[in-house]
């Protein structure tokens, strides 16, 4: 009997070590993640994906230039807002008062993992922007810098409307 205790924590180790190697062949042969494709995020991303030239985060002068039809209609750039994964700015459209579009012009798009959450992110801002008519919307699960700086470069181009 004395025998057979000697025995088990050789058993122990021999299986723990058996099961550490199989699975790290296991992990080892998983195939990496093949880059996805970016769907566009809205009609003007083409324009968002080259950088913004020349602005910088309290650019209130040129976050503040806006445009202004016969029709009451009114397109106010905010300001450039610097987050952690790059600059991010929007461009909103104004009709009497009332928000009827709401455009990425500049966002983070330097690598494809940027792309992949931009590509949901922005139109799922955009909607909410459109549906709360004010810069009070959520933010997007898996994008809270691009979220962020969305919320605070809409706040400025509202506030530069008067809104």
């Amino acid at each position: 009997m004395h025998a057979l205790k000697k025995h088990r924590p050789l058993r122990r180790v021999t299986l723990a070590a058996a099961t550490t190697v199989t699975g790290f062949v296991l992990l080892l042969s998983l195939k990496p993640h093949t880059a996805p494709t970016v769907a566009q995020a809205t009609s003007s991303a083409g324009q968002s994906q080259s950088p913004s030239s020349g602005s910088t985060s309290g650019s209130s002068s040129e976050g503040s230039s806006g445009s202004t039809k016969s029709t009451g209609t009114k397109t106010v750039t905010g300001d450039t807002i610097q987050t952690r994964w790059g600059p991010v700015q929007v461009r909103v459209t104004l009709k009497n008062g009332k928000i009827t579009d709401v455009t990425a012009v500049s966002y983070p798009s330097d690598n494809p993992r940027d792309q992949e959450i931009n590509s949901y992110a922005l139109p799922q801002l955009r909607r909410e922007a459109l549906a709360a008519q004010s810069a009070r919307i959520d933010s997007v699960s898996g994008a809270t810098y691009t979220s962020d700086g969305y919320r605070q470069s809409l706040q400025s181009a509202l506030d530069s409307a008067g809104l």
